[in-house]
């Protein structure tokens, strides 16, 4: 079974630092609702963290990209970047407001491909390519699409409205070929970013004990979760992409999915 070597640079940082609590670096594309009845300019927040824990927020630089895809053309988001400073609970980095104009019906798969950010404890960069959805009026459109990025999560499920209690089944790929055997990391978003304050709103939960959530992908790339709470779950492929290195140093090129589950009611 294979194991990034990102991943095992993190089990030798727990033995080394047992007293600190795992962590798992994720790249949100934040948007506080994601299914929508009416066309206006949706805020979108870019941030770097560990929203589980409302851990530590790492800097983020300019992306090389931010776009939407609806209907199957591109939106070029880039140009509604505004760089501001998010608090987390410890410390505060550079993150980035943007804006996400819905008009038609249908999926908006907003994709953002980070700058390689340099993780000083592993001595690696990490790039994750991240994938986030919003929906207008209930029309499916381009949700289940692939989209021909590096790496990336294809999901089995409608991504905005998975039902707590059920599950959740994604499919890795690698520059459009089944990813097997790769490494899933699993978050919740417990602390959810607050658009106005630049902060996190309350923790509506705790980590996990024994560090993080993690599922294998099978001989086709395809993975599958319980879902067991309402709110966003993120999902990492762990170096899935087909680039290794970066600036002479190892890169772990991640692909990122962000869902939200609702409970029934």
């Amino acid at each position: 079974m294979f194991f990034p070597k990102r991943s095992l640079a993190l089990a030798c940082a727990a033995t080394l630092f047992a007293s600190l609590p795992a962590s798992a670096h994720f790249q949100l594309a934040y948007t506080p609702e994601v299914n929508l009845s009416k066309a206006g300019e949706t805020p979108v927040k870019l941030i770097f963290w560990h929203p589980f824990e409302n851990g530590h927020v790492m800097n983020m630089a300019q992306p090389q990209a931010f776009y939407a895809i609806h209907r199957g053309k591109k939106i070029d988001l880039m140009s509604t970047l505004q760089p501001i400073s998010f608090k987390g609970a410890s410390n505060e980095a550079a993150a980035f407001d943007a804006t996400l104009p819905i008009k038609r019906s249908g999926d908006y798969v907003m994709v953002v491909k980070p700058e390689p950010y340099l993780e000083p404890s592993e001595d690696i960069y990490i790039q994750q390519i991240t994938k986030s959805f919003v929906n207008k009026n209930e029309v499916p459109t381009d949700w289940m699409n692939e989209l021909g990025l590096e790496t990336e999560i294809i999901p089995l499920n409608r991504p905005t409205n998975i039902v707590a209690g059920s599950t959740f089944t994604g499919r890795v790929l690698t520059e459009g070929k089944p990813a097997a055997g790769v490494e899933i990391e699993i978050e919740y978003m417990a602390a959810e970013p607050d658009i106005a304050a630049n902060s996190p709103k309350a923790s509506t939960a705790e980590p996990m004990p024994g560090g993080a959530i993690v599922a294998i992908s099978d001989e086709n790339g395809y993975f599958t979760f319980g879902i067991p709470k309402a709110g966003f779950w993120g999902f990492a492929a762990l170096g899935s992409g087909p680039v290794k290195e970066h600036e002479g140093k190892e890169l772990s090129q991640d692909a990122v999915l962000w869902i939200r589950a609702f409970d029934v009611k």
